[in-house]
């Protein structure tokens, strides 16, 4: 009966401290599991710095460029230094016969001298009626234009020419004791303002149907080359 004994105590011994081991060894079932599961819980996830990165730069890059670009003028428009156009109030006019002591008074030189404060331009040539009577403006010399396309710009005290041939030995001669000029626009044909008078050289002109006015210059004599050789 005592050996019986104790060989039962010494096999309940050997299991108990196998099952001790198997509980606290590395491989078991218990820590070694829960380890494993926290550690993958406790890493920052594979989307978790994508999120936080990729948003500044997209803010960024939508806000930085368009808030400059619309910081930007959108225009250049017409400027502080843009000139105006010439008006008959701002303007002295007058006209004299080429050469002055001419007997005849054929040739004249229409002068606009820059009144005002401020810089202006001259569109084109001057629309010219002599007499009254006229039934038209007077034609233009299309080939003493300076510059096609652009004005003639004069500053204040400067002064622009227009030579007018009043007659050109052609027909219908009448009398005009008036001349009457007006200012181009901008846009070609158009007027600027109302007629002005232009004071007279002599009391009467014998015009007809050959008379011809240039385009507007600064230069006196390029005018009045193209008219005194007619």
């Amino acid at each position: 009966m005592n050996t019986g004994w104790k060989s039962y105590a010494v096999g309940a011994a050997v299991v108990a401290g196998l099952l001790t081991a198997t509980a606290c060894g590395p491989n078991g079932s218990g820590g070694s599991e829960g380890a494993g599961e926290g550690k993958p819980s406790d890493r920052p996830s594979a989307t978790s710095p994508t999120g936080p990165t990729s948003a500044p730069p997209s803010a960024t890059g939508s806000a930085g460029p368009s808030a400059t670009a619309s910081a930007k003028p959108t225009g250049s428009g017409g400027g502080s230094g843009a000139v105006a156009d010439c008006a008959v109030a701002d303007l002295g006019v007058s006209a004299v016969k080429e050469p002055a002591d001419s007997k005849e008074s054929r040739h004249l030189l229409i002068t606009v001298q820059n009144a005002g404060d401020a810089s202006c331009n001259l569109h084109a040539y001057p629309y010219v009626r002599l007499g009254a009577d006229a039934r038209t403006t007077v034609p233009v010399i299309k080939d003493s234009d300076p510059d096609p396309g652009r004005p003639v710009t004069i500053a204040p005290g400067e002064e622009a020419y227009a030579a007018l041939l009043v007659a050109g030995g052609k027909r219908d001669e009448y009398e005009a004791r008036s001349i009457t000029l007006t200012l181009q626009g901008r846009k070609p044909g158009t007027k600027a303002g109302k007629p002005v008078d232009v004071p007279m050289p002599v009391p009467t002109l014998y015009a007809d149907d050959g008379q011809l006015v240039t385009y507007w210059t600064t230069a006196e004599g390029a005018a009045l080359d193209f008219i005194m050789s007619k």
